[in-house]
């Protein structure tokens, strides 16, 4: 399976994709307008062991909800994440049994070669 959760509308994202040569052979999912599901989610936290991992702490209502001051559990992590589509740390790609998550240069590395 080739999978990828992204927004349509984070250049990051896009760069990233078009980077890597992202094709049709992906199955492209736009968190915004396709929310995550709590199967789907499950599933990568099955890949990672932890919902903290898949959550970003730079989204902007991290902040503004007063999150950082806050002791945050595993299930609060997967809850915010489903009702807040920009709380998934992007882009995830999902290339078999592999989950890369975020947007750094090693993770966009590591995900080249696995594609190579």
């Amino acid at each position: 399976m080739k999978k990828v959760y992204y927004l349509s509308t984070c250049n990051t994202c896009k760069r990233i994709m078009t980077e890597l040569k992202i094709g049709d052979d992906f199955e492209k999912q736009d968190i915004k307008t396709e929310p995550i599901t709590e199967e789907q989610l499950n599933a990568m936290r099955e890949m990672t062991n932890s919902y903290e991992t898949l959550f970003s702490k730079i989204a902007r209502k991290y902040k503004e909800m007063g999150l950082k001051d806050k002791n945050l559990t595993e299930e609060d992590f997967k809850q915010l994440i489903l009702e807040e589509y920009t709380f998934l740390k992007r882009p995830v790609f999902i290339i078999d049994d592999h989950i890369f998550i975020g947007s750094s240069k090693k993770v966009v590395a590591a995900i080249a070669q696995v594609l190579s």
